[in-house]
């Protein structure tokens, strides 16, 4: 017997011709299944493989929006955006792995660190993630730094058009204007009210890249961005410049902590100009503290002392208590009030109405103030605006403190007629003295250009407001308490202020020396408030101090506006040499 063809005949009997054949047909299957998906995939539903596709060469960037301008009422610029660019990469398209860097090397690494001013470690970092398809690697360059990083021909790393915040007029409007962030979004001032005026809207391109990463065509804009507004504002730059270099100048001149002017635009209620000091420059934040960034005038209080004198007298006048002649006995200068005392500086045995605002007496104000309800002197000051918000949005703006007239005590009510035991901020106060600028009419503020005045509210009658408006006049006279505000050439009318700065509950021997005026009196064209905190260089009583500053800011400002006389020019009377000086 043949054994190996017996072996053969096994085998055979072993494997069926059948399973060749279903083998055969399996791969076949598979083969015409590869042949359908490829066939499905590039011709029936390819989007998917040209979205892959598409990533390796395309890709959508962000196109910054140009924010809009603000200028003053005049046009002139004040906020402006410049083009800068900003150096972005795409980790994806560099590699980082573990091991360093694969398309770029440790070499370009550096260059690329000291072209953009960073450390090597700084950069790996924000390129370690090679997931990611876009990161900053520093924003807002100037041109020429810029081009130095595009000049090294990197894989991955591309250019972005931004804008930046410039600030023409620097310190001057720094806390009004305020500032913005890296994203040319507000963060501080009007830059921040205004926001959304003032931001556009972002558009977006897609662009194609090379194998290297390298941006090398602008394939067309997908959105394009939307530019902000231009915003004319109510501040007149020239009053503002001449307003922040006074004010600069009295608190060095005084050795004071700091100082806040507010001019008004008496008809209008408009702000023209609102400065404060010390300042910093906007356009370089690197080394600037948080009380330089106080916007003083809307973000602090302080109590008023005795500008707040006109409001309770006037509050008398219209309830029919007194009239300006009406004589007041006021106890040579002391006045108990419970187991408290009320004292004037200079005692006089009576004073007129009239006197009383002219020499400042702290006993007159207070008898007066306590011949009226509570609730009349309360809803006095409330009506001219204490105790509330102004109106002009401007964030972080204090509202001042006005208690509740059913928790006085007497001796309460009496000092707060002379501005002790109230707090106010100096816009505030300055929109309060529209009332006797404006025949008793309250003007709401606003910091934005207005095409006509805004209607105010009644607070006092027309004939109350002449009257105060007369007896204001008389403070800046040779035997008033501030004959340093006279402005030749014009009638001037305003109130000193001086009062003892509070520590906790005591008042402490440190001063806010302030004034609040208007002129033309015969037309009221601008109110200006000026306060000046701890002066300390010997002098601190509001016509000392603040009126000086009053006089010379006022006497631009009607000269740029072109107001005219309303006085001769050599009206100015020379004060005596020892002022008349309010009770603090």
């Amino acid at each position: 017997m043949n054994y190996a063809a017996s072996t053969k005949d096994t085998v055979t009997a072993k494997l069926p011709g059948w399973r060749a054949t279903l083998l055969f047909m399996l791969l076949l299957l598979g083969l015409a299944a590869l042949l359908g998906r490829a066939v499905y995939l590039q011709g029936i539903h390819d989007d998917f493989l040209q979205e892959k596709g598409k990533q390796r060469y395309s890709r959508v960037v962000e196109v910054s929006a140009h924010r809009g301008m603000m200028t003053d009422r005049n046009g002139e610029p004040l906020a402006v955006s410049t083009p800068v660019e900003s150096v972005w990469a795409s980790p994806s398209d560099i590699r980082i792995n573990e091991a360093g860097v694969a398309r770029m090397d440790e070499q370009q690494l550096k260059q690329l660190a000291q072209a953009l001013g960073m450390r090597v470690s700084e950069v790996r970092e924000r390129l370690a993630d090679s997931s990611r398809d876009f990161v900053y690697l520093k924003r807002q360059l100037p041109p020429e730094q810029a081009g130095n990083v595009i000049r090294l021909n990197l894989p991955g790393v591309s250019l972005q058009r931004e804008y930046r915040r410039y600030y023409p007029a620097g310190e001057e409007f720094a806390q009004t204007l305020g500032f913005t962030g890296q994203d040319d979004n507000g963060q501080e001032g009007l830059e921040l009210v205004l926001q959304e005026q003032l931001a556009g809207k972002l558009g977006s391109q897609r662009v194609i890249k090379d194998r290297r990463g390298h941006i090398v065509e602008d394939a067309g804009s997908l959105r394009p961005p939307k530019p902000g507004s231009d915003i004319a504002l109510s501040l007149d730059g020239n009053v503002q410049h001449l307003a922040y270099r006074e004010l600069k100048l009295a608190v060095q001149q005084h050795k004071a902590k700091a100082g806040a002017i507010v001019v008004l635009d008496a008809r209008s209620g408009e702000v023209l100009a609102l400065a404060n000091y010390p300042s910093y420059n906007p356009n370089n934040r690197t080394r600037i503290s948080a009380q330089a960034m106080r916007n003083r005038a809307v973000a602090d209080v302080f109590e008023p002392g005795s500008t707040m004198k006109p409001f309770a007298i006037a509050a008398a006048l219209d309830a029919g208590k007194v009239r300006p002649g009406t004589l007041i006995n006021t106890e040579n200068g002391v006045f108990s009030v419970g187991n408290r005392k009320i004292h004037d500086t200079h005692p006089e045995p009576s004073l007129t109405v009239a006197q009383i605002i002219q020499k400042s007496s702290n006993v007159g104000s207070a008898k007066i103030a306590l011949s009226l309800d509570s609730s009349v002197l309360w809803q006095t000051f409330s009506n001219s605006g204490f105790g509330e918000h102004t109106g002009s949005n401007f964030p972080g703006e204090a509202a001042g403190m006005l208690r509740n007239a059913k928790s006085w005590k007497p001796i309460e009510q009496a000092t707060m007629s002379y501005g002790h035991g109230i707090s106010v901020n100096l816009l505030q106060l300055a929109r309060a003295y529209t009332v006797f600028a404006n025949d008793g009419e309250l003007k709401p503020v606003s910091l934005l250009r207005l095409d006509q005045p805004a209607v105010g509210k009644k607070v006092f009658s027309t004939k109350t407001a002449l009257q105060l408006r007369a007896m204001l006049e008389s403070v800046v006279m040779s035997d008033g308490t501030a004959p340093l505000a006279q402005v030749a050439g014009y009638r001037v009318a305003g109130k000193t202020g001086t009062a003892h700065k509070l520590d906790g509950r005591h008042y402490t021997n440190r001063y806010i020396a302030s004034f609040v005026g208007f002129a033309p009196v015969s037309a009221p064209r601008v109110i200006v408030a000026v306060m000046i905190d701890e002066p300390s260089n010997g002098k601190y009583y509001g016509g000392q101090v603040a009126a000086p500053v009053f006089s010379s800011v006022t006497s631009a400002a009607l000269h740029l506006l072109n107001v005219p006389n309303d006085a001769p020019l050599d009206n100015v009377i020379a004060p005596p040499a020892e002022i008349v000086r309010e009770e603090i």
